[in-house]
């Protein structure tokens, strides 16, 4: 007899129903995107792992799913006005890139220190790039200045519900590419991936593991859970650019009460991670995107007698956009 689900109606931002119901309004939009598998790194890890690789999705990175959703949620007189968001990564390529395809304006925030790569994708994708100092008052201040004068509708990097389901019709591919799995491991950082992740398949499956990978030198969201209340950090340093963000009102319920366990690493065991996708599955992935290899493959995940039954693990590959420019000029010295 299957289990009933475990997850109340109405209790957080998103729930099952809601992601069906972006399933259905993005699936057209989106990619489909592929699960990848290695006889090699299920060796060296000791487990059959299952990579769903978000950096084949439109903008390089899952971000587009929730974007999208967002975005063609909006009635035509909202959308009129166009959206704006500020921020340094994936989103804001991902919101310029939806918001294209609806045919109305983009107005994307991005402080000044943002990786050249995201920077160029929202101009590809004909977002509006305004310029805000490297810090999040910055940010929002500029941010709301442009809401002022424009009237676009702010759509939040993470704590959205129409984020959070979009994100997770991740859950509804993966579980139908490979419904033998029986532990997820994905990226964590504002929340929004992890949340609609954990929302859909703890739905789908209630017994399937929800463990969240996150860097060392950013472990907010290790440290909220073991507090029991959001917790943040007076500064952040990682090489994973994409997980420096802060958990929200809205993702935090759901990383509390659905997320199993939050490994962290080294950022030494997530360049590892990255060189490992590089030379073994062969696709390109940016720090935030090899962090869940980086988890299977650390002590603590390997040595916890909790996690000896996790045998099909599914690791989502939040993206790919490296900033290759540092990486051509490291070759070049």
């Amino acid at each position: 007899m299957e289990e009933e689900s475990q997850i109340p109606k109405g209790r957080y931002a998103a729930d099952i129903s809601s992601i069906n119901e972006a399933h259905a309004r993005i699936k057209s939009l989106i990619l489909k995107t592929p699960v990848l598998s290695s006889t090699s790194l299920n060796a060296i890890s000791g487990r059959q792992l299952y990579f769903k690789c978000e950096s084949f999705q439109k903008g390089g990175a899952f971000k587009f799913r929730g974007a999208c959703n967002a975005v063609f949620s909006l009635n035509d007189e909202d959308a009129s006005k166009g959206v704006i968001t500020h921020s340094s990564g994936n989103h804001a390529a991902a919101l310029a890139l939806a918001a294209k395809l609806r045919g109305i304006p983009a107005y994307i925030v991005i402080p000044k220190n943002a990786p050249t790569c995201k920077i160029e994708n929202v101009k590809r994708y004909g977002g509006q790039v305004i310029w805000s100092e490297a810090n999040m008052r910055s940010r929002e201040e500029t941010a709301n200045k442009v809401w002022q004068e424009t009237g676009a509708i702010f759509i939040h990097p993470y704590n959205d519900g129409r984020i959070l389901s979009g994100q997770g019709t991740i859950s509804l591919e993966l579980l139908e590419q490979a419904p033998q799995l029986d532990t997820l491991v994905v990226p964590i950082s504002g929340g929004g991936l992890i949340s609609g992740v954990a929302l859909a398949a703890k739905s789908i499956n209630p017994a399937i593991r929800i463990l969240a990978a996150e860097p060392k030198g950013a472990d907010d969201a290790a440290q909220s859970k073991a507090a029991g209340r959001i917790i943040t950090l007076p500064e952040t340093n990682t090489i994973a650019d994409g997980l420096r963000a802060f958990l929200g009102d809205f993702t935090w319920p759901v990383v509390r009460d659905l997320v199993d366990d939050i490994i962290t690493v080294e950022d030494s065991e997530i360049v590892k991670a990255m060189q490992l996708c590089y030379e073994i599955l062969k696709i390109v992935v940016e720090p935030s995107g090899a962090i869940g290899l980086a988890a299977v493959l650390s002590e603590s995940f390997q040595k916890n007698p909790a996690w000896k039954d996790c045998k099909h693990i599914g690791i989502v590959v939040s993206g790919g956009n490296v900033d290759m420019a540092v990486l051509w000029d490291s070759l070049n010295k």
